[in-house]
């Protein structure tokens, strides 16, 4: 199939814009590699110290003659995500022994659960733990005794710090390895359903406890369609997991097994072999723009319209929300799991999974089939699914038709023809808004602006009953710069209501949303933000907004507009407590979010 005209289009676009910057980073991959096995500039003593607890593997580590395996790993009790990894390290270098290699763990990163900080002052620090997660992965491969990395790790600035880390340590070959979801608890509906009924005041905290719990109730992501479960998405669009890993539930064989699997292949596509597949040269224009197919195909989380050009400029690929805008222009929604749909990640599994939309990506020509992976060339392997047969694991033909049209729809028959991710621009900035879950009536909101600093005001705001007309909810100062970033998730079911009582309703900010925001008409991440001067600051309560997700314009109706002076916001309260403290060098340096809004790169 001939590669569909826009996507090749805006890949040579990419691949112009980044000439100069993936030069430079090319030229210190090769040189990198030229100088083969690390281990071997290593001095006696530096090797001594890196094996002396490894009594099992310390003769064959000291021989350097076997890949040995460096495993970066996010393992905490707190994330049900990341919980299953406890046992990976002993379990991979089992592993490593039988596929002739060694494994040593390089280091932790931190993991931190937005699930759990989300609405605290914690949230505040999401955003900067993704560069953290690079700076600490980093100073785990930084000993330089490794021929490949395992990384594990799953959720939301987890798998994005990784990527960041893995491409900076570009000569090394990466293999991410997944975890996966947890079996289907409550469903999600049936969860949004009481958080509303708890946002109006008629359930009580003991009900939304039981619904919470009964969602959240083991091991695994998440099974909403949330920033976690794209990341795993992603990581086979881009090629750096096994085919079919990503949704398979913990604690099963087959789980077990692919984790195996992927240990072999990390030994095999080290420089020591016939197949060396260094992470620099899979992550290169045509893995981005995959990805970027794969989250506009299934409807994944705009948290990783700023996750994906800090990736990527790790690896010296400079990506614009035009291309993002572009792309989604041209690929089909395929799938619908909530929040825009009622199934879950397993359902979606179930029905045919990310094997079936690569497939029928291939054949609609959306996707770069050449693109090198961790299992060999071309994306084609994807179409593939693992199985346990006689307790060995085999690869075979995936779905050739969907299971379930309600959740997975062929190409040629999608949920809608675009992938339902806009760029907005106007005299207020640029942003993003995703309109998937989005009613197409409420594409267009037009209506007096009401201004807040504080998600809390907010809410203070409906409970006071000051919603009654309809209004373009702009909560400004929270970008990068002013605190950091937080998801302003908190806010879904307080919109929600008013949008059920018939109010035309919109949140126009400099902050995040969330994977798992919905239905609710939202220009999000807009940049310059407000406090840096950004067009938000100059807002008034009852300025005219309009917000067209169709033309992808954010603009404000005031004549006088562009002459007024931007307002400041008193900002101490976001400098301390909680760690927030540590996080200042970071709110001073962040990027814009249009970039990636990262710190190190």
């Amino acid at each position: 199939m001939t590669l569909n005209a826009t996507i090749a289009r805006v890949t040579d676009r990419i691949r112009a814009r980044s000439d100069a910057t993936r030069g430079t980073y090319l030229a210190h991959m090769q040189a990198a590699a030229l100088k083969g096995p690390a281990r071997a500039h290593l001095s006696c003593g530096n090797q001594a110290h890196a094996y002396a607890a490894m009594t099992t593997d310390k003769a064959d580590l000291a021989a350097a003659r076997l890949p040995n395996i460096g495993i970066v790993t996010a393992y905490n009790d707190m994330l049900s995500a990341h919980q299953p990894y406890e046992d990976y390290p002993k379990l991979i270098r089992e592993a490593a022994r039988r596929a002739g290699a060694t494994a040593q763990v390089a280091g932790g990163v931190p993991a931190m659960c937005d699930g759990v900080t989300q609405g605290q002052a914690g949230m505040e620090l999401s955003l900067f733990s993704r560069d953290v997660i690079a700076l600490a992965a980093g100073v785990s491969l930084s000993h330089n005794t490794f021929d490949a990395a395992l990384f594990l790790g799953v959720c939301d600035k987890i798998v994005p710090g990784l990527i960041m880390a893995a491409a900076t340590f570009s000569h090394l070959p990466a293999v991410f390895v997944p975890a996966g979801p947890m079996t289907s608890g409550l469903p999600n509906d049936e969860k949004s359903k009481v958080r509303n009924l708890f946002a109006q005041g008629e359930v009580g905290r003991d009900k939304l406890m039981e619904a919470e719990m009964a969602s959240y109730h083991g091991p695994g992501t998440c099974t909403f369609y949330g920033t976690a479960n794209t990341n795993q998405m992603l990581m086979e669009f881009m090629g750096l997991h096994l085919p079919g890993a990503s949704f398979v539930n913990p604690g099963t064989p087959l789980r077990e097994a692919l984790t195996h699997a992927a240990v072999d292949r990390a030994a095999q596509i080290t420089a020591l072999g016939n197949d060396f597949r260094p992470a620099g040269e899979i992550l290169d224009e045509r893995a981005f723009v995959n990805g970027i197919v794969g989250l506009m195909a299934t409807g994944g989380s705009t948290n990783l319209v700023l996750h994906l050009p800090a990736m990527a400029r790790a690896a010296g690929i400079i990506l614009d929300l035009e291309d993002f805008s572009d792309i989604s222009d041209v690929v089909p929604l395929m799938a619908k799991v909530y929040p825009n749909g009622l199934a879950d990640v397993n359902h979606f599994h179930a029905a045919g999974g990310l094997g079936y939309m690569i497939g029928q990506l291939l054949d609609a020509g959306l996707l770069h089939p050449d693109a090198k992976t961790v299992v060999g060339d071309g994306l084609a392997l994807y179409r593939q699914e693992p199985k346990l047969i006689d307790g060995k694991l085999v690869w075979q033909d995936g779905a050739g038709d969907s299971l379930n049209e309600k959740i997975l729809r062929p190409a040629r028959d999608p949920f809608a023809t675009s992938g339902g991710l806009k760029q907005l621009t106007g005299n207020l900035g640029r942003g993003v808004i995703k309109v998937s879950a989005v009613a197409p009536e409420r594409h267009v909101i037009e209506a007096p602006a009401r201004i807040f600093h504080d998600q809390e005001d907010v809410k203070r705001a409906f409970k006071a009953g000051e919603f009654t007309s309809d209004t373009v909810v702009v909560v400004r100062f929270q970008g990068p710069q002013a605190n950091g970033m937080p998801e302003l998730h908190s806010l879904t079911p307080t919109l929600s209501v008013l949008q059920e009582r018939g109010l035309k309703v919109a949140l126009v900010t400099d902050g995040r949303m969330s994977g798992a925001s919905g239905k609710v008409p939202a220009a999000i991440h807009v940049s310059p933000e407000a406090a840096c001067g950004g067009p938000l600051a100059r807002l008034r309560n009852g300025d005219l907004i309009r917000l067209d997700a169709v033309a992808g314009t954010l603009t404000v109706l005031a004549p006088d507009f562009d002459s007024r002076t931007p307002i400041t916001a008193d900002l101490s309260a976001n400098t301390h407590g909680t760690g927030r403290e540590l996080f200042e060098a970071f709110r001073r340096n962040v990027g814009n979010a249009t970039e990636g809004a990262a710190v190190v790169v």
